[in-house]
């Protein structure tokens, strides 16, 4: 109870805040939550598990990583995965690629939209792409121009924007700076990641101010509960005019080259908080339940979302 009385509380500052009537929600479950399990879900398991998303009322589900099988196992059926989910109509089905070899494989399944991950810290980058930024960037280039010839949306990442586990605090400067060089690149869309969950409102706000110059409803917010923080710095970025936060249906996963677990902030979290402040999300919370105990029993795991 003491987490739901201090959610509640912390939300109770908000009551009288002005905040978008409407929040779209990118479900990272299949991805972003799944890739940091140590339990391998099997990829019939895993295509039941999004098709029960997309009964949800989500607009888009991050579905799978077209990374190599040696780096992040949990990924490595993502041509199977893709190919087998029924695509509901008015949803999109994201995929991580990291580079050309990612996306030849991914356009073989006919992958409408990529994303793409670029980082505010050099450690952080080397240590996840065994590059520079620079280099991830150069990269990156020449995947999205090979993508826009194909048609294929692109949603950028940025990946340490309050801090890095090996760097430390990030000059919001620098992830200003990143974020520029996705959207020239061709970017619809600019996911900020608090990758290791240390940001605070008063970081949120700060970084929101270094961002000032981009339109916010081009920006999302990536934040993991590390501290449970998520919600409060959720709100922050909402009061400043984002529209478009990632979650993680059950808090599942987190980066595997965070340096300790650092889950992401639970979908159900995220919704309740909302509706709490009559912000509409268009999530059935009840179908939600079912592929979040779904994936749970999966994976023996617990529901770490907060519920009132």
């Amino acid at each position: 109870m003491s987490r739901v009385n201090n959610l509640l509380s912390q939300l109770q500052k908000y009551k009288n805040t002005r905040l978008p009537k409407k929040v779209k929600i990118v479900e990272m479950g299949p991805r972003d939550g799944l890739q940091n399990e140590k339990t391998i879900v099997q990829s019939e398991d895993k295509v039941k598990f999004i098709n029960l998303l997309s009964q949800c009322g989500f607009q888009a589900i991050e579905t799978t990583s077209f990374v190599s099988k040696k780096w992040v196992p949990q990924m490595g059926d993502a041509s199977e995965v893709y190919s087998k989910i029924e695509k509901f109509p008015n949803v999109s089905y994201p995929v991580l690629v990291p580079n050309i070899t990612g996306l030849d494989q991914a356009l073989k399944v006919g992958v409408k939209e990529i994303a793409v991950f670029g980082a505010a810290s050099e450690a952080f980058s080397q240590k996840n792409i065994n590059c520079s930024i620079a280099d991830s960037l150069k990269r990156f280039n020449d995947v999205v121009i090979k993508a826009q010839q194909n048609g294929i949306k692109i949603r950028g990442y940025v990946s340490c924007v309050m801090g890095c586990p090996y760097e430390g605090d990030i000059d919001p400067l620098k992830v200003a700076e990143v974020t520029q060089k996705l959207f020239e690149m061709g970017c619809y869309e600019v996911s900020l990641g608090d990758t290791i969950g240390v940001g605070t409102p008063e970081k949120t706000k700060n970084l929101m101010q270094a961002l000032s110059q981009f339109d916010f409803k081009k920006l999302a917010v990536h934040f993991h509960d590390t501290y449970d923080r998520a919600i409060p710095n959720i709100l922050v970025a909402l009061e400043h005019g984002i529209e478009v936060v990632d979650s993680s249906v059950s808090g599942l996963g987190g980066c595997p080259y965070a340096g300790k677990p650092s889950g992401n902030v639970a979908t159900e979290t995220v919704i309740n908080s909302l509706n709490y402040l009559g912000i509409e999300t268009g999530i059935d919370r009840e179908k939600l339940k079912k592929a979040s105990d779904f994936i749970c029993g999966l994976l023996n795991r617990q529901n770490i979302s907060i519920n009132f």
